[in-house]
């Protein structure tokens, strides 16, 4: 007997990612755009190496981040978005869906490039959130998230959001004049509403004590998902 997940018999194709505003509690995602480019170029100045394992970047003033802004924004694939903190009038980040693979069901969270004021921040913990629940809502699958393998904060967070690390490819780009393996995550459809409760429980004002200390760490109620599905 076919699983019940194997069956997609009832299964239609997702819409592509476009342009439009995701908004959470603490965090709103806006379409990339020409006019974001001075106030980012201004956050990413303060740390180079933000970039070290981008495919872009560095840039080397504030003409040429605005021209590879202008090249990368209302384009389909990837599809950028601005981030904003909530209460901050300039954005703090990008991140883009990429890699969408509609007959299939597939999309990837990718070119994320996260100020360090922003990092590990409730804000851009909800920024994954709206994008995965865009994904899921829209009748994705499988949402990725791909980095170089040495690229161990990413592992990390890519662990912490609840993606199941699936492997590595060897030598599977050439990036920046190095080689790059790629470590490969990923969530699935039928493992997200529980993944997104984790979420939504880590980011419950409750969750956090009067000077902003958490109480339940992320990476511990999004393992327990992980290992959950594995038992199923």
């Amino acid at each position: 007997m076919t699983p019940p997940h194997h069956d997609l018999s009832a299964w239609r194709k997702p819409p592509a990612p476009g342009p439009m505003t995701l908004t959470g509690h603490y965090v709103r995602l806006e379409p990339l755009s020409p006019e974001h480019a001075a106030a980012l170029h201004a956050a990413n100045a303060v740390d180079d190496t933000i970039w070290d394992y981008l495919g872009y970047g560095p840039f080397p003033d504030a003409a040429a981040y605005a021209a590879w802004v202008d090249g990368v924004a209302g384009r389909a694939d990837p599809c950028f978005f601005a981030i904003f903190p909530a209460g901050r009038p300039a954005p703090l980040g990008v991140a883009a869906l990429m890699r969408v693979d509609v007959d299939h069901g597939v999309v990837e969270v990718g070119n994320i490039c996260l100020t360090p004021s922003l990092q590990r921040s409730r804000a851009a913990t909800e920024a994954i959130l709206l994008l995965a629940a865009w994904a899921f809502e829209a009748g994705y699958r499988r949402f990725e998230w791909k980095c170089d393998a040495g690229n161990a904060p990413s592992r990390r967070a890519a662990a912490r959001y609840g993606f199941a690390f699936e492997g590595v490819f060897r030598q599977h780009m050439i990036v920046k004049g190095r080689n790059r393996d790629t470590a490969w995550f990923a969530m699935i459809d039928r493992d997200w509403p529980e993944l997104a409760a984790a979420h939504r429980r880590w980011l419950d004002p409750a969750n956090f004590d009067a000077d902003g200390r958490q109480r339940e760490r992320l990476g511990e109620l999004t393992a327990a998902v992980r290992l959950g599905a594995e038992r199923r």
